[in-house]
């Protein structure tokens, strides 16, 4: 295999143009493209030669058996490298991709500020019952205004489970624009280390307790699904939002609908969902309490750019042998680096 014969591919779409202008700028680099219907004599020829995968991050918008799973990587026996679109990395499996010895990185950070907002906006539309405001007025003449009274969000307490990219940027605009009190849960950081993004170390059981607001801004991993069931929504206090940007199967579904139902919280802001999008019956979408999007906290023209940006530096830094930032799994590198040097005739720095 030649040095300079390096092969990426995606399917059906990517975050952004830019990514194919700057592959396109690479002599050394054959860029393919395949639909979730190509059919198995177009797309077996380029998976079995491909070195990089550029992969969506939303399970429902990728056919499943382009998903990374132990069947793809046996059809891909050239992957070294997994790159999701974007923080998340749904339709890869994690493990399979390192008992293969392949690398999986994300576009982590890339999209942090427009999830952020996202979020914020949520908790504002919540919190000043905006929603149901638009919503009334829409269905009723008359409508008395002191039906729906709001609240304030500054001196309230927000509870941020996993305070990463995206959650320290909540953090910091709760703290410095609205003058919040902030409390998170991340079991991956020290006490120090989350004071130094703008909170409070808690558990979670504690941060359900006490937060006017939850924001959920971590990854869906295998340790922590369906993290927030029943039993943690029966400590929110009845006054609380509860608010996701992260990813569905994070919380049970069924049990937020019981607790909304139940009024034991005020409301929720819902951008993901187990199924993508959602059904316009789902339950969840009877509240008019409940403030919901298409998974479109992180779909901005910005972070759009962004991303793409990310995702083909990122590749190609991979490629040119280079350690890029952002790895999923780092503990694959020893076996990765040997394949590699198999590839291309040269070990990774």
């Amino acid at each position: 295999m030649t040095v300079n014969n390096k092969r990426v591919f995606y399917v059906k779409y990517l975050a952004h143009e830019i990514y194919v202008d700057i592959m396109k700028a690479r002599a050394d680099v054959r860029l393919d493209r395949l639909e979730n219907e190509s059919p198995d004599a177009v797309a077996a020829p380029i998976l079995s030669a491909a070195h990089a995968y550029q992969v969506g991050a939303a399970r429902d918008e990728i056919a499943r058996h382009f998903h990374v799973d132990q069947d793809l990587l046996r059809r891909a026996p050239n992957l070294l490298i997994v790159s999701s679109n974007g923080a998340g990395f749904d339709p890869v499996d994690v493990d399979a991709c390192t008992a293969a010895g392949v690398l999986v990185v994300n576009q982590s950070g890339g999209n942090a500020n427009s999830v952020a907002e996202h979020a914020l906006g949520m908790m504002l539309t919540l919190s000043k019952r905006i929603l149901e405001s638009d919503r009334a007025l829409r269905r009723q003449a008359n409508v008395n205004r002191n039906t729906l009274i709001g609240n304030e969000v500054q001196g309230k307490t927000v509870g941020i489970v996993g305070i990463g990219n995206v959650g320290r940027r909540v953090a910091e605009l709760c703290n410095g624009l609205l003058h919040m009190k902030v409390i998170a849960y991340d079991p991956y950081l020290s006490a120090e280390e989350i004071a130094a993004r703008g909170g409070e170390k808690v558990e979670l059981h504690d941060l359900m307790r006490r937060s006017d607001f939850v924001s959920i801004s971590c990854p869906l991993t295998k340790d922590n699904r369906r993290m927030i069931g029943a039993r943690e929504f029966a400590l929110m206090q009845p006054h609380a939002f509860f608010i996701t940007t992260a990813r569905g199967f994070i919380h049970d579904e069924e049990a937020l609908y019981e607790a909304l139902r139940d009024k034991r919280i005020a409301g929720a802001g819902l951008d993901v969902w187990d199924k993508e999008p959602p059904p316009p019956e789902h339950p969840l979408l009877q509240f008019d309490n409940v403030l919901a999007s298409p998974h479109t906290a992180g779909v901005t023209k910005e972070a759009r750019v962004n991303m793409g940006k990310i995702a083909a530096e990122q590749i190609l830094e991979a490629l040119d042998g280079k350690r890029p930032p952002r790895i999923v799994n780092p503990e694959v590198w020893p076996d990765y680096a040997r394949r590699f040097e198999r590839t291309f005739g040269f070990a990774p720095k």
